[in-house]
């Protein structure tokens, strides 16, 4: 053998051991013409190009409809009369941009108005939403704007409300008090006095989120609050310094740790609006918990999940849940008295939900009954009670698949209507579809039943309602149906994909594959590059979010960019989500499947299914194989890196919550359970913690973390840090000065870096030099 023969083999022999080792060898050079075709396929150049997705409408009342079209020429506001089945613009389009122009002293376009909503007020103007910012615009004659409010400010006049059911008065906190507006004058009124830091009413703190919105329950004649005083005085503090010229701008606020001995505590309060008197209820302070997430407020309405008023507003239902949320009680107050009766209780071995996106209980005190949601027998059914006795008296739903919603009980007919999923054989149990069913019981009825995700929204008085169905692969269509036997009423809109196929795009492909217990169905979605090529081998990036509140594939509905996975894939990548288990939406066994073992992160089920569709594809290289995510899926990816160093070769970790002890009580808390400590120091929170496995890392990890995150505190992704400088292990760090949780104007930014991350170190390609991402000004 000659020198030369010699000297060349084991230059192969070197290049095969780095790319074993995740050092890829220089390949091609991408140029910024590369780049500029994947950003074709981010988000905000391939929605535009969907045109007549219409996927929710706003009932104005039980015949009338709003939506938001949307085609070439922009945006749309149509008002649609349910009972002619006519569709006529929501309003004078150039009229109002004309109005809007003025007070914001600018041009604004009549098909680009930008407006998020708007109401009809008491008096017949309309209440615009310009991106957070209210306008109030009279339409008669000249049209006028006039500056309302800004939900993104706080200050006097400022503060969100909560409006009542007579749409008369609009309730808000400000100066940890109580205030009531009315909506026709705007006089003020403070409603509680006893309020002060950190012990106000309806306050809205979470520990991740704190607002400055409402958290009650309007009676249902307008004339009571049902909310609460809640308790942060002993709550620990968390602090976040920014980043400046001269002094630096320090945020602090309450927020909870797991583990702490004194918590944000809640103390129930029904306020008389007109008489300005706070009723305590009598009972100790309860946990701020919910049934369904982790805050005492699920949605974006300032509502509170657990809480439902008698139809005559007479009584007070609500749930109350215990610190590791294995218990709920439901309990009956006296809006006179103040006494309280708990009506009967459910402990389970893990936690307890009320739902799948919905807090799903129904109090009915006309017929002494409660609706009640279970998870008792592996799946997500209804229950009805007695509300006098506490006992069961049937079920209302049965067998496999999930109730996720309950969306209406109309108790004169004794009928629930409900989404649900996995209900239907041979149907995607990730599909949600609509039902109707007895109280009695019985089989219920499917009233959407197109094999696709529906997307409802019913009228107010029940009898009908808009359904927008879609898959993954196939464009929405919109149509009015009877909720009574789901008959289709009208068509409304019918999603158009035309421009987008134009540009190339192509719809992922959805996938199945074994779970790590080798029988259990994984779903997932798969994206290859449009110029796929089978005679290639690609490198696979494996998209992650662990839950256990969701997945990595996110809703089933259509939906043309999922995060920027079509664009990673253009450059040269298979991008694959897979719902591992230990994510929702299918039986509790399945939800529960690494209960108090957080660390586990799905990692076991991404593994097998990467595996699984590299023996099935020859086209994927498992030789070049890299994750990433953010927030979960940053904690998920370091786990990866560290654990399956084998398997990951490259990893990006944006903004994840890698010990969760540094994270608010309640989310790990419920899926982690209580910290329990141990007489020698360890604990059950001890292997959860990345910063404590770094000795596995290999590969090449980017860790990314905005220093003003006040939802996952930057201090997280320090841990890690801090471990791997003293382990003396290589790997890149990036920090956004400023930057909250998702990053705000440095997203396109950061997701450039991941581009070139990948490429540089996973397909062993040269990125082009600083390439900026250019979206639309509009």
């Amino acid at each position: 053998m000659t020198l030369n023969t010699r000297s060349a083999r084991l230059a192969g022999a070197l290049v095969l051991g780095a790319l074993s080792m995740g050092v890829a060898a220089q390949g091609r050079t991408l140029t910024n013409e590369d780049y500029a075709h994947a950003e074709r396929y981010v988000g905000y150049n391939v929605t535009p190009l969907v045109d007549h997705a219409v996927q929710t409408v706003t009932w104005l009342d039980d015949t009338h409809f709003w939506y938001r079209d949307h085609d070439a020429s922009g945006d749309h506001f149509v008002r649609f009369d349910a009972a002619t089945g006519k569709a006529e613009p929501a309003f004078d389009h150039a009229r109002l941009a004309a109005a809007l122009g003025k007070v914001l002293d600018k041009p604004v376009s009549a098909t680009k108005l930008g407006i998020t909503g708007f109401t009809t007020t008491l008096d017949g103007r309309l209440d615009v939403n310009l991106r957070g910012k209210h306008y109030l615009c009279d339409m008669k004659g000249n049209t006028i704007c006039t500056a309302s409010r800004d939900e993104s400010v706080e200050g006097v006049g400022h503060e969100p409300g909560v409006l009542s059911p007579d749409k008369r008065s609009e309730a808000f906190v400000r100066d940890w008090n109580l205030w009531v507006r009315d909506a026709a004058t705007g006089k003020e009124t403070q409603i509680t006095l006893d309020g002060v830091e950190n012990y106000g009413y309806a306050t809205d703190n979470a520990g991740w989120k704190h607002t400055n919105n409402a958290i009650l329950v309007w009676s249902p004649d307008s004339k009571r609050i049902a909310t609460f005083q809640q308790d942060q005085r002993k709550t620990g503090d968390m602090v976040l310094v920014g980043t400046n010229v001269g002094h630096p701008k320090v945020e602090k606020w309450k927020y909870p740790l797991v583990g702490d001995k004194d918590v944000t505590m809640i103390e129930r309060v029904i306020v008389d609006v007109d008489a300005r008197k706070v009723l305590r209820l009598k009972m100790e302070p309860d946990q701020h918990r919910s049934t369904l997430c982790d805050d005492v407020s699920c949605g974006r309405d300032g509502g509170w999940d657990d809480v439902q008023w008698a139809p005559d507003g007479g009584s007070l239902a609500f749930v109350s849940s215990s610190r590791d949320h294995k218990q709920a009680w439901f309990r009956v107050a006296d809006i006179h008295t103040g006494d309280v009766r708990t009506a009967f209780d459910e402990s389970v071995p893990t936690y307890y939900e009320s739902g799948n996106g919905k807090v799903n209980w129904q109090y009915l005190p006309a017929s002494h009954e409660v609706v009640w949601f279970s998870e008792r027998n592996n799946w997500g059914n209804l229950y009805l009670y007695d509300l006098d006795s506490g006992k069961l008296k049937h079920a209302i739903t049965s067998g496999e698949g999930n109730v996720t919603e309950v969306l209406k009980v109309d108790a004169a007919t004794r009928t629930l209507w409900f989404r649900g999923v996995g209900r239907e054989k041979g149907v995607d149990p990730y599909y949600q579809q609509f039902y109707k069913v007895s109280l009695d019981g019985g089989t219920p009825t499917l009233l959407a039943p197109e094999p696709a995700d529906h997307s409802i929204t019913l009228s107010p008085d029940g009898r009908l309602f808009a359904d927008a169905y879609s898959t993954p692969t196939t464009p929405s269509v919109t149509v009015l149906r009877s909720a009574q036997d789901g008959h289709v009423v009208n068509t409304i809109a019918k999603a158009d994909i035309s421009r987008l196929l134009a540009t190339g795009w192509k719809a992922p492909e959805p996938f199945t594959v074994k779970a790590r217990d080798g029988k259990t169905e994984l779903y997932g979605l798969m994206f290859k590059p449009t110029h796929f090529d089978p005679s290639k081998k690609y490198p696979i990036v494996d998209y992650v979010y662990p839950g256990p509140q969701t997945g990595s594939v996110g809703s089933r509905s259509f939906n043309p960019a999922r995060t920027d996975h079509q664009a990673l894939a253009e450059l040269g990548f298979i991008v694959v989500a897979i719902d591992g288990m230990g994510t929702p939406w299918r039986s509790k066994a399945f939800h529960d499947a690494y209960f108090g073992n957080i660390g586990d992160n799905t990692m076991p089920d991404q593994v097998a299914g990467l595996k699984e569709l590299g023996k099935r594809y020859a086209w994927i290289d498992m030789d070049r194989v890299g994750m990433w995510g953010h927030s979960g899926g940053g904690n998920a990816t370091v786990t990866a890196m560290f654990r399956y160093a084998d398997l990951f070769k490259v990893g990006i970790a944006e903004s994840g919550n890698h010990d969760n002890r540094n994270y608010e009580d309640d989310w790990a808390e419920k899926w982690q359970g209580l910290l329990v400590e141990g007489k020698d120091g360890k604990s059950n929170y001890d292997d959860q913690a990345n910063q404590n496995h770094v000795a596995g890392l290999k590969g090449h990890l980017l860790l990314a973390h905005g220093t003003m995150d006040d939802n996952v505190p930057p201090y997280e992704t320090l841990l890690v840090v801090d471990a791997l400088i003293k382990a003396n292990k290589d790997f890149d760090l990036l920090l956004i000065p400023n930057a909250h949780h998702g990053y705000g104007s440095a997203s396109n930014y950061m997701m450039r870096k991941r581009w070139d991350y990948f490429v540089r170190n996973l397909a062993g390609d040269v990125p082009p030099r600083e390439y900026e991402m250019k979206p639309p000004k509009d």
